[in-house]
């Protein structure tokens, strides 16, 4: 018989495991808030310091941007208008260095009249001290001063002085700190570029000089300027049109001969010298925002200058080059002369052959072609020579020039892959009026149209490091493709856009122009559709009516690095433009060689005055502490 245990007994056995398993459910609840609690806790904290870390941030570039503007203000301030315009204005930098920390030697409140527990103190300025002065002699003007190692001017180019132009580098730093331990530190670097104009005389200068120059604009005519940021000087001989559309920001001088401006609300237009409400027109350089009544700019005749720049190097001349005269200079790749009746065809350089046949010397300017042709420019094979491949009826002929290779630097001209390369001893020269040699660079004249004018691909260099080149046509010059520098001479985007690379001013210069056709834009690219030109482009004459205008498929991005000069404004059919002026245009005269000039003459009464602008260099967040 078995024994068998109560069912009673087997159950007061399980007594108790109620009571544990809510103890270490309990114990698992305290463990979970226990660790919610910690996790909380970290994440107030962490966003309590970064709360914190970004206040102290956003006051230290409040205090970068006080700073800057005082010292904007205060240079400004130290230059007493009037001034003597032959010897210029001194900047009292020491002044603008004791204002820029007003207020702000030790930390105190952005704004009082806020309850903002930020704080900020400027730690820094320097800015080089005033007091020496050095001399510059304004090309073909009177001697003048430029107060401090510092200056460099940007002076007329005939006397007598237009104005000067102070570049006034500067470094700035701010501390800001919240209501934390937390700071941040924020060193800012750029200039102060101060222009001081005289008020006095005229001033010859190339086109080049110009970002946007628009001969023939109608007042509340011709269709409204596209909205967008615009650089360099803008001129036109009619007046500017804008809408209200969009946002207008002109970085250098505005300058019309107009007595009025244009605003189109909605379709409906009316003149005006002053911005009306509901536009957004900026000026960051002109301290009148706008010129207006301006005495016309003249304009080239024609390019005969050019045309004869091939021939002799100066090209001044009021008439075309005969057929007699080309006879007498120019020569085919085989020697040939040019033909005393004239010729439809064909590529000739300006050199003399000695008595033996062997030694032959280059002469003149440059290239000319005869007829329509096609051009594609790229860099030679070694650091400094410069291809142009100009192909006519099916045959390219190829020809380089290299002021580095030989004594005196080698031209070479080879027709067809195959053919003999015949080699001449120097290069294209540019000389003054008098036949002083002025540097190496190239005229290319076409005599007839470009049909096609590219580099060598897609974001692929077409003119070497240091060369100067003009390539200039009778008719229309159509560009396919990328014209680009091997070397970029300005930024091409960002807070410094526009502005000098360092180390980028090789001596390389493209100028394009033509004073009967247009610029056709015939984008052969694709994937995706850019274009960049990087020349200053004019399509300007007497009574022209050039432009740049698209012949081909829209655009994407069109980017113009240099300027546009223009009898009339066209259609490019382009959804993003970019025309970026190169600073180097503005100084010192630099241009493309035999480009296009006129004279300026300031208006009756503007007198003088002096404006501000600031260059941002580099903006650093160099440290965080707790």
């Amino acid at each position: 018989m078995r024994n068998h245990i109560p069912s009673r007994r087997r159950v007061r056995g399980q007594h108790g495991i109620a009571l544990i398993t809510t103890m270490l459910l309990l114990l698992l609840l305290t463990a979970m808030s226990l660790t919610m609690v910690l996790s909380v806790s970290s994440d107030m904290l962490l966003t309590g310091y970064y709360g914190n870390y970004r206040g102290s941030f956003y006051a230290a570039d409040s205090g970068i941007n006080i700073a800057r503007q005082q010292v904007v203000d205060s240079l400004n301030k130290s230059i007493p208008v009037p001034f003597d315009p032959a010897t210029g204005p001194a900047i009292g930098t020491t002044t603008a260095m004791s204002q820029g920390k007003n207020g702000y030697a030790t930390f105190a409140p952005i704004n009082s009249a806020y309850s903002w527990p930020e704080k900020v103190k400027i730690t820094d300025i320097q800015i080089p001290p005033a007091g020496s002065v050095v001399g510059c002699t304004p090309t073909g003007g009177t001697t003048g001063n430029c107060a401090a190692p510092y200056a460099k001017a940007s002076d007329a180019l005939s006397s007598p002085v237009l104005k000067y132009v102070y570049t006034v580098p500067y470094q700035i730093t701010a501390v800001g700190q919240s209501q934390g331990t937390e700071t941040a530190t924020i060193v800012e670097r750029g200039a102060a570029v101060v222009t001081a104009k005289t008020g006095l005389g005229t001033q010859t200068t190339s086109f080049a000089g110009f970002g946007m120059f628009i001969d023939q604009y109608a007042l509340c005519g011709g269709g409204d300027l596209v909205p967008g940021t615009i650089t360099g000087p803008v001129w036109t001989n009619g007046s500017w049109n804008f809408s209200n559309s969009g946002s207008y920001t002109f970085t250098d001088d505005v300058t019309q001969v107009g007595s009025k401006a244009g605003f189109d609300k909605s379709g409906i237009c009316s003149g005006s010298t002053t911005v009306p409400s509901g536009f957004s027109v900026a000026f960051q350089n002109s301290l009148k925002n706008m010129t207006f009544g301006a005495a016309p700019a003249a304009l080239p005749a024609n390019s005969f200058n050019q045309q004869q720049a091939v021939l002799d190097g100066i090209g001044n001349s009021s008439t075309a080059p005969t057929a007699l005269a080309m006879n007498g200079v120019l020569k085919d790749a085989t020697g040939n002369a040019y033909p005393k009746t004239g010729a439809s065809s064909g590529v000739y350089l300006p050199y003399t052959v000695d008595s033996t046949g062997k030694i032959k010397t280059f002469t003149g300017g440059g290239i000319l072609v005869e007829g329509s042709a096609t051009v594609v420019v790229q860099p030679g094979s070694n650091g400094t020579a410069q291809v142009y491949k100009i192909t006519q009826g099916g045959v390219t002929t190829t020809v380089t020039t290299d002021p580095a290779a030989g004594s005196a630097g080698t031209t070479t001209i080879q027709v067809g892959s195959t053919g003999p390369v015949t080699s001449i001893n120097g290069v294209p020269q540019q000389f003054s009026s008098s036949g002083v040699p002025m540097g190496t660079a190239t005229m290319l004249y076409v005599d007839g149209d470009i049909t096609s004018l590219s580099g060598p691909g897609a974001g692929k260099a077409g003119i070497n490091d240091g060369v100067a080149v003009t390539i200039c046509a009778t008719n229309d010059v159509t560009v396919t493709g990328d014209v680009l520098y091997k070397t970029d001479p300005v930024y091409m985007s960002g807070t410094q856009m526009d502005q000098l690379i360092p180390g980028g001013d090789t001596g390389q210069v493209l100028g394009i122009f033509t004073a009967k056709g247009n610029v056709n834009l015939n984008n052969k690219q694709s994937n995706p559709n850019n274009l960049e030109i990087d020349a200053s482009i004019a399509t300007i004459s007497q009574g022209g009516s050039g432009g740049i205008v698209n012949t081909g498929s829209a655009i994407n991005t069109l980017t113009i690095v240099g300027g546009r000069i223009q009898n009339t404004i066209q259609n490019i059919n382009s959804t993003t433009r970019n025309v970026l002026f190169d600073r180097r245009f503005g100084k010192n005269g630099f241009a493309p060689p035999w480009f296009p000039s006129t004279t300026i003459t300031p208006t009756a009464g503007t007198g003088q005055s002096v404006a501000t602008t600031v260059q941002r260099y580099t903006w650093l967040n160099q440290t965080m502490t707790q």
